[in-house]
């Protein structure tokens, strides 16, 4: 609850003012195509990671073995796919971060801790 002011208030404001300092400084055509740009490369970066997650899951589903670590490059992709498709250059870093597999790792032990604490507080529950 307390992230909802800033993701829905405060990360679109910066997003508007990066934009308007872009289209002064580089002239709106540049900021567009860059928009798309970005918008097109994360698409086609978030298939790729995504797909070739979801063969590495069967596979470890294949041999018996638990895909948590490839559950959080999941979340990772899917939230990296959801802020490329945003418009704004604040997002798109935040996105290629997320999908890109060098720096995701700096990401998951962060995921990590954060699900066992929910677990421990009991405020999401694993059902076996």
């Amino acid at each position: 609850m307390k992230w909802i002011i800033p993701i829905f208030i405060v990360l679109p404001a910066m997003e508007i003012g990066v934009l308007l300092l872009s289209g002064k400084t580089f002239g709106i055509g540049i900021t567009v195509g860059l928009i798309i740009l970005t918008g097109v490369a994360g698409a086609y970066l978030a298939k790729q990671q995504g797909l070739e997650t979801i063969r590495s899951v069967r596979r470890q589903l294949e041999m018996g073995q638990p895909p948590g670590d490839l559950l959080l490059d999941g979340l990772c992709i899917l939230f990296g796919a959801a802020f490329l498709l945003t418009p704004g250059f604040i997002t798109d870093v935040a996105g290629f971060y997320l999908l890109l597999p060098p720096t995701r790792k700096t990401v998951k032990p962060l995921l990590k801790t954060a699900f066992m604490k929910w677990i421990d507080r009991r405020t999401i529950t694993i059902i076996r």
